[in-house]
């Protein structure tokens, strides 16, 4: 097999989580709400989950499962410090080399960590190994057009100050992918969906103060590593779309649901194996078509 195409320094990913540790609490309210909003999935099934692996959850995906009843979970990040203030059970691990058995853990939740991966597709099959028959798997992962606003200010204030471009944010992948990817790595049942967490500043530098607090800053390999012009950011933020409340940004969650192949889970049916009539069951007659022209 080829190796995965590099898109993403993750020794610079690590060292920004790590920092990332010390200053989330700026963003703990988005932060909240991602996680909220994709452990909300739950609900969705009446299954109880025994031994759960989050990944990335940054210490509020681990204290949610724990309050939803699930007795032991398992914290990972690339970053130890925020694996060591994630949870009980804390493991610094990388999501492209993840050291667990196959089947031990019947539910996987991976909240705003997997979009710095590299190789998603080899990611989500290990992802898939480690879940037990009937397990549950649940991401969160920003999507286009996240940061739209942002990439378009930046880019015209770069040009404007360089004459060319560099990628300052992260590519994101689209919500079409994201079922196809499941489906890839070898899920049933996947489903991808997408929602809006809308985001506003009064003061547009608070948002690049946002991203880094974070650990979000720039991490793309091929990104420019001169240092940037001081007018750039100014420049940009000054471009950034306003309303009368203050400066928009977009985060968009594409969340995906899969299940891990098991024996209870339903099939589509064999071709022709029905055995009843569309006719029969909807209270009409059924007419031929006859014979195709030519036949």
């Amino acid at each position: 097999m080829s190796s995965p195409v590099e898109i993403f320094d993750r020794r610079l990913v690590r060292r920004r989580r790590d920092r990332a540790a010390a200053t989330q609490d700026r963003i703990a309210p988005i932060l909240a709400e991602a996680a909220d909003r994709l452990l909300d999935r739950l609900d969705d099934t009446t299954r109880r989950f025994s031994r759960a692996l989050e990944i990335g959850g940054r210490g509020l995906v681990a204290r949610r499962l724990a309050a939803r009843g699930v007795p032991f979970v398992v914290s990972a990040d690339l970053s130890p410090a925020l694996a060591r203030a994630a949870g009980p059970h804390p493991v610094a691990a990388d999501e492209e080399w993840l050291p667990f058995a196959e089947g031990a853990f019947d539910l996987v939740v991976a909240c705003l960590s997997l979009h710095w991966v590299n190789d998603l597709p080899g990611a989500l099959v290990q992802i898939r190994r480690a879940l037990a028959p009937d397990g549950l798997f649940l991401a969160a992962l920003p999507g286009l057009p996240t940061l739209g606003e942002l990439r378009a200010a930046l880019g015209k204030a770069e040009s404007d100050l360089r004459g060319g471009i560099a990628p300052r944010i992260s590519p994101f992948p689209d919500l079409r992918d994201g079922a196809g990817l499941l489906q890839r790595a070898g899920f049933a049942l996947p489903v991808a969906d997408a929602e809006d967490i809308p985001l506003l500043y009064r003061d547009p530098l608070a948002l690049f103060a946002d991203l880094r607090a974070a650990g979000e800053g720039n991490a793309v390999l091929a990104r420019d590593r001169r240092t940037p012009p001081r007018a750039l950011f100014p420049l940009a933020a000054a471009r950034l779309p306003r309303t009368e409340e203050g400066v928009p940004a977009t985060l968009r969650l594409i969340t995906l649901t899969g299940w891990a192949p098991g024996p209870d889970q339903p099939r589509a049916a064999r071709p022709g194996s029905a055995t009843a009539r569309l006719a029969d069951a909807l209270g009409t007659v059924e007419h031929g078509t006859g014979e195709a022209p030519g036949a």
